[in-house]
């Protein structure tokens, strides 16, 4: 009788057994510096790279990845899993590729992250086996409001779910029968970036005819009464909703029931987009802006019900965490289905939370790196911590894995095509860049773990709308400015070209106090000097450098120190020169 309420009780907090009897495989859970993964019982976070598309789409290919993935000081690879390999007819399921990136991986001593490409990639279904993409009436597809049929499953088809859901769940069972005692994979992404999308419609000119789907089954969903899931979820958070859902179910007089149009009202179309918002895009007013809003509310509803059905069944199997990624919309692509309506986008996390409790997380990927800030920080809460999948593979991404790490707490920071296969092939620069980060990062780990969630680590970011950042930890202010040749102490062999910052110029710091009057600062890739000044409690007139040490590390990790002074310091405190990366312990005095 007790181990039955017990097993009430763990399903209803939506623990599993599984997860319960083997506290060592990979899960996420609340500690005191918030939530955290944890593999084999200790705190986790990926310095990862995701490789191309079709990178893990045969053995003898995928091969020589894994070395070179080592070589990069990566800890972890996210890479694909596709269902028309796994499942190529109806039943018949081969796992073979899965077990080949496990073999792979272990030799290098690497963690993997898998990618279910299942019913959408990128807002199609591309992945889809063949048995499923010619059999459109038992798997329907989304139409466009012309009527005209895309290459995309309908999330309203009940046999589409239940077979994606089927083999998903296949999948986990396989992953806990070769993995459950070796922990490498971490967790899995469910889908690829959903939404309904109409590719073409910004090239052509047309009118966008993709802000949901319009296929019968979706038409008359549309019209039927809105889940009373989902108004119970909108009712318990009332105070806590996105201003977005919030304001368009306030307009509506907090209805309870109704068609989704009686709940939220009827989408609007954008404005026009001004000069000024092109000028500078990451603090306008169309950050804010939601045509199309309850079209997409109804999206997004619809997907995370479907992923939901994919996700219970996975966890049933074997539960790992499992997240989904998110195509952020853009300045010029704002109206759901210019970019794929219906995803987990930071407006529309409410509905998705509402519909899919078996899933985890919810990431961003993060290309456009004007708005870098407003993503992470909108993905960013005690529900979600930051995970991001994919972002650019370049040196200016270097950069950012600092600060991403040291202001947001990333658990995942994750270049993509850091293979350099595919058609978007990568510069050796940049993945030369992507190495020397990961390399610092990883012998920095322990110290990022140590205070993460706590206010004694942090990040700054020099970029095309920074030229200086700064940031007030303990007594003191830490400052990042770069150094311009027309410097009157410009630092000798540092300056940078005087011009406006260029990506190869993007600079990003980590800094970590580890006293009162001793920090860590590790960082680069643009030039960068990081300078210390008395913050607001600080009672002292004057704050002074006592030492700056460059902290190098021997083979086995072994932290090697070596003084600096004077010019190499940039009478400053930390000085890094373009194009390198460097890690420093500061301490200062007050006078």
């Amino acid at each position: 009788m007790k181990k039955t309420i017990l097993a009430a009780m763990m399903a209803l907090m939506g623990i599993s057994s599984i997860q319960a009897q083997d506290n060592n495989m990979p899960q996420l859970r609340e500690t005191k510096q918030g939530v955290e993964l944890l593999v084999d019982g200790q705190p986790f976070r990926m310095l990862a790279g995701e490789l191309h598309n079709s990178s893990t789409g045969s053995a003898h290919y995928m091969a020589p990845i894994w070395q070179r993935m080592a070589d990069l000081h990566l800890n972890t690879v996210i890479a694909a899993v596709s269902w028309e390999l796994i499942e190529p007819e109806e039943g018949r399921f081969d796992f073979t590729l899965v077990d080949e990136m496990l073999k792979g991986a272990r030799q290098q001593n690497l963690k993997l992250v898998l990618l279910w490409f299942g019913s959408w990639k990128n807002g199609m279904s591309t992945y889809a086996p063949a048995w499923v993409k010619k059999n459109q009436k038992r798997f329907p597809l989304a139409q466009l409001n012309s009527g005209e049929s895309i290459g995309a499953l309908s999330t309203l088809g009940a046999e589409s779910a239940k077979a994606d859901a089927k083999a998903f769940g296949r999948l986990m069972q396989h992953i806990k029968e070769v993995d459950a005692r070796e922990h490498t994979v971490l967790m899995v992404q469910i889908e690829n970036e959903v939404g309904t999308l109409d590719l073409y419609a910004a090239y052509r000119h047309r009118p966008n005819g993709a802000m949901r789907d319009y296929s019968p089954l979706a038409e008359k969903a549309f019209k039927a009464q809105v889940p009373a899931q989902l108004i119970s979820y909108l009712k318990a958070g009332k105070s806590k909703l996105h201003p977005a859902v919030a304001q368009a179910w306030a307009a509506q007089g907090y209805k309870t029931s109704g068609t989704w149009e009686e709940v939220f009202g009827r989408g609007e179309k954008a404005r026009e987009v001004s000069s000024d918002s092109l000028a500078n895009p990451a603090y306008t007013v169309w950050q804010n802006e939601y045509p199309y809003l309850t079209e997409e509310l109804f999206n997004a509803w619809n997907y995370a019900s479907y992923m939901e059905q994919v996700a219970a069944e996975g966890k049933s199997a074997y539960p790992l965490p499992l997240y989904v990624n998110c195509w952020i919309k853009q300045l010029k692509a704002r109206e759901p289905g210019f970019y794929p309506s219906g995803g987990p986008q930071i407006h529309t996390l409410d509905i998705w939370r509402a519909a899919a409790p078996h899933i985890d997380l919810y990431g961003p990927d993060l290309y456009a790196t004007d708005t870098f800030d407003w993503v992470c920080s909108g993905y960013t809460s005690k529900q979600n911590p930051l995970m991001m999948p994919e972002t650019k593979a370049s040196v200016d991404g270097a950069a950012r894995a600092f600060y991403a790490f040291g202001r947001y707490n990333t658990l995942c920071y994750s270049p993509f095509g850091v293979d350099g296969n595919g058609l978007m092939l990568n510069p050796d620069d940049d993945n030369q860049m992507l190495g020397k980060t990961y390399e610092l990062l990883g012998h920095l780990m322990p110290y990022i773990h140590q205070y993460s969630g706590t206010d004694r680590i942090n990040g700054l970011l020099l970029d095309n709308n920074r030229k200086s950042d700064m940031i007030e930890m303990g007594n003191y202010l830490v400052m990042m400015r770069r150094f311009s040749t027309s410097s009157s102490q410009a630092l000798a062999g540092v300056a940078t070209k005087d011009k406006a910052a260029s990506d190869e110029e993007v600079a990003g710091v980590l800094i970590i106090q580890t006293a009162d009057n001793e920090f860590i600062v590790a960082g680069g890739v643009g030039s960068l000097v990081a300078s210390f000044y008395k913050g607001k409690k600080c009672k002292s007139a004057h704050v002074g450098i006592e030492s700056v040490d460059e902290i190098t590390f021997a083979p086995d990790g072994t932290p090697l120190y070596h003084r600096l002074n004077g010019d190499e310091t940039a009478y400053g405190a930390a000085a890094i020169r373009q194009g390198e990366v460097k890690a420093f312990k500061v301490r200062l005095y007050e006078y």
